[in-house]
C-alpha cells in the first residue's frame, strides 16, 4: 500500500514537472516573437519630417518603408533585398525614379490629358509629349503621415495623404491611406483605401521593381493571363486585347522572363522590353516569380498586371547602381484606357476605393 501511495506521488509529481515544462515553452515562445516596428528620421522636405519605418517579423524578415511617397524601401529575406532600391533612403527625393512609390493619382498613361465624362472633358496637364503621365507631380513624390503599429500577428505601418482639390488637374479633395503589414508567414500586404468629395479619376499603383536577389531578366515568371494590350509607340493600348498565345508575352507557363525580353517581338521591340498590361483571367495566384533560391507569389483584386523591366535603366544618375532588365514590377492596377472614356477608374462623391495586393516571399 505504501509503495503504491508512493509511486502515485512520483507520478503526480513529474506530471506536474511537465506540465510547468510546457507552459514555461509556451511562455518562452510566446516572449520570442520578434514581431516589431521602429522608424528613424533622416531627412527633412517640404517642412517635414522624412522617415524610414522597419518592420521586422520573428523569420527576421525586414521591410523598410518611407513615408516619402509612401515607398516600399527594401524587402530583407534572410538578408539578401528582393527588390530593386537606393543607395539610401535620401536619394529617393532627389530625382523621380517610382522605385517602389505609391504612384497616383493616375499612374500611366492618359492619352492627350483628356477624361471625357457625359457631355465635359477635362483637361489634365500635358507632361509625357502629348499625353499626361502618373498624375504630374504625385502622390510618390509627397510626404505622407505614418503610424507604425504592432499586435503580435503583424507588423504594420498606415501611411495617410490629403490631396487637394485641383491639385496637378484633378478634381476633388482626396484622402489616401495606405497600408504596408508584414506577418510571420513572410507575406507582405499592400492595400490603398482613397474617398474623393468630388466626381474624380483615379487609378494608382505601387511601383516596385522586384529581383529576388538576382537580376529580372535571369528570373522565371508564370502569370495567369491569357490576353495583353498592344500598345503603340507612346505606350497606350491602341487595338484592344490580343492573346498571349504563341507570342512573347505567354507566361501562363513558367519560362524565363530574358525569353520575352530578347525576343524579337515587334512589341517588344517597339517598347525596348516589357512595358505592357496584362489582364488576369481570374486564376490564383496571379503571378509567381521564382529564381534558384527564392519564390514571390502575388494576388491582387486588381483586374491587370502592367509589367515593365526597368528598360530605360542604365547604371546612370541617382540610380546608377540599377541597369537594364534588374527588376520587374507587378502594377496592380485598371489597364490604361484608349481613349478618353475612363469609366473603369472614375470615383463617384464619396464611393471608396480599395487596392489589395499580396507579396508573399519564399
Amino acid at each position: 500500500f505504501i509503495l503504491n501511495v508512493f509511486i502515485k506521488e512520483i507520478v503526480l509529481f513529474y506530471s506536474i514537472i511537465y506540465a510547468l515544462f510546457i507552459s514555461c515553452q509556451k511562455i518562452i515562445i510566446y516572449f520570442t516573437i520578434f514581431l516589431k516596428t521602429s522608424f528613424i528620421k533622416y531627412g527633412r522636405k517640404d517642412s517635414r519630417d522624412l522617415c524610414e519605418i522597419t518592420l521586422t517579423n520573428d523569420h527576421d524578415m525586414v521591410v523598410n518603408v518611407l513615408n516619402y511617397g509612401a515607398t516600399l524601401e527594401k524587402v530583407l529575406l534572410n538578408g539578401e533585398n528582393m527588390i530593386l532600391s537606393l543607395k539610401s533612403p535620401a536619394d529617393y527625393s532627389r530625382e523621380r525614379n517610382f522605385l517602389g512609390g505609391t504612384v497616383g493619382r493616375i499612374a500611366g498613361r492618359v492619352r492627350e490629358g483628356q477624361w471625357k465624362h457625359g457631355q465635359e472633358i477635362h483637361q489634365l496637364p500635358l507632361n509625357d509629349g502629348e499625353n499626361h503621365i502618373h498624375g504630374g507631380i504625385g502622390t510618390d513624390m509627397q510626404v505622407w503621415n505614418f503610424r507604425p503599429s504592432c499586435d503580435g500577428k503583424t507588423a504594420k505601418v498606415d501611411l495617410t495623404l490629403f490631396d487637394p482639390d485641383g491639385h496637378n488637374g484633378y478634381p476633388g479633395n482626396l484622402k489616401l491611406h495606405a497600408c504596408y503589414e508584414l506577418d510571420n508567414e513572410n507575406t507582405l500586404r499592400y492595400s490603398l483605401e482613397a474617398v474623393s468629395d468630388k466626381l474624380t479619376i483615379f487609378n494608382p499603383v505601387n511601383h516596385t521593381y522586384f529581383n529576388l536577389g538576382d537580376r529580372a531578366e535571369n528570373l522565371d515568371l508564370q502569370m495567369n493571363a491569357d490576353y495583353y494590350l498592344p500598345v503603340d509607340k507612346t505606350g497606350l493600348p491602341d487595338r484592344g486585347m490580343e492573346e498571349v498565345k504563341g507570342t512573347a508575352f505567354d507566361f501562363r507557363q513558367k519560362k524565363r522572363v530574358g525569353d520575352a525580353l530578347h525576343s524579337n517581338d515587334a512589341q517588344i521591340k517597339l517598347r525596348n522590353g516589357l512595358d505592357h498590361p496584362f489582364i488576369l483571367n481570374g486564376n490564383l495566384p496571379n503571378a509567381v516569380l521564382s529564381s534558384n533560391k527564392h519564390k514571390l507569389t502575388v494576388t491582387t483584386n486588381a483586374p491587370a498586371l502592367v509589367l515593365y523591366a526597368g528598360n530605360h535603366f542604365d547604371h546612370t544618375g541617382i540610380p546608377d547602381n540599377i541597369g537594364q532588365y534588374d527588376g520587374l514590377t507587378f502594377e496592380a492596377q485598371c489597364p490604361p484606357a484608349e481613349g478618353n472614356d475612363l469609366g473603369q477608374i472614375t470615383l463617384l462623391p464619396n464611393e471608396k476605393f480599395r487596392r489589395t495586393v499580396n507579396w508573399k516571399f519564399e
